[in-house]
């Protein structure tokens, strides 16, 4: 039996200049939004909607996003940390270790970009920004837009893992063999299991599928691809906990599974409940 065992290297920026960069990790958000755009006009073109409302969603989408992001990663991963460092909730910054000015009241800080972000956090920010957007923008019900954006979303978390992947952060477990990567940037020797990428082939899978759905017309029961969206990503993301190292948050109280699985598992049943509801509702 052939092993299969990758020495991985990464530079975490495309470019530097100074103390900035462009890294990896945001030009897949980058390409994630870009495609995400793509995606979303040729769906209001279809269905004659009018285009005068995707760069509206564009704004409120990437808000949402972020911002849901960031203070899920506060909240239910890191906020034995951020409780003491406030100003780096929302700012792209990071405090120099013993490093203050001004008797110490104020820290030197370095500019690190956006880093510490959630997914669960991500996906009930985007869930609140497109009820606000539909409130706004009362073209069509809320499920209508929900049902629809949920395809490039989950391309869009496909490049994120790719771009933790660059990052070399959410690693898997060791394997214990010669399959898996070695992160030698995080001065490892040994293979992990290469967590992100099961992810991100997971949310590929996904989006081919919901397309899939989409195009034979199952966007007609309202609530159904959405339904999906919640059901089989979090499934990928509990399944993939099993071979990932512990991200921290609150599985030392809640013991058995992780934070990531904890989390997922009421976003699983809410999905089931979209599905089940669709389909009894023509």
């Amino acid at each position: 039996m052939i092993f299969l065992k990758i020495q991985w290297t990464p530079s975490e920026t495309l470019f530097k200049i100074g103390d900035f960069g462009i890294h990896y990790y945001s030009l897949m958000f980058v390409i994630a939004f870009s495609l995400g755009y793509y995606i979303i006009k040729n769906i209001y073109q279809k269905e004659n909607v009018k285009t005068e409302y995707i760069e509206p969603l564009l704004i409120y989408v990437v808000i949402s996003t972020l911002l849901g992001a960031r203070l899920g990663e506060v909240f239910f991963y890191n906020w034995d940390y951020y409780s003491n460092h406030l100003l780096e909730v929302l700012l792209p910054i990071r405090e120099r270790e013993g490093e203050t000015f001004l008797f110490g009241i104020f820290s030197d800080y370095e500019f690190i970009g956006f880093r510490g972000l959630a997914s669960h956090g991500a996906s009930i920010g985007i869930i609140i920004g497109l009820y606000l957007y539909q409130r706004k923008y009362k073209f069509k019900p809320l499920l209508w837009v929900l049902d629809r954006l949920s395809i490039p979303v989950s391309l869009g978390a496909g490049f994120i893992r790719i771009g933790n992947f660059f990052n070399s952060e959410i690693v898997g477990n060791y394997t214990g063999n010669n399959f898996g990567v070695i992160f030698s940037n995080r001065g490892e020797i040994l293979p992990r299991h290469p967590a992100q990428l099961y992810e991100a082939i997971g949310y590929f899978c996904l989006f081919f599928l919901l397309k899939y759905f989409y195009n034979k017309g199952i966007a007609e029961n309202k609530g159904y691809i959405f339904g999906m969206f919640l059901s089989i990503l979090f499934t990928i993301r509990f399944i993939v906990e099993f071979v990932k190292e512990s991200q921290g948050g609150f599985e030392s109280v809640l013991t058995l599974l992780s934070t990531g699985q904890w989390l997922s598992i009421p976003l699983i049943i809410t999905g089931l409940f979209f599905i089940f509801r669709s389909s009894n509702t023509k």
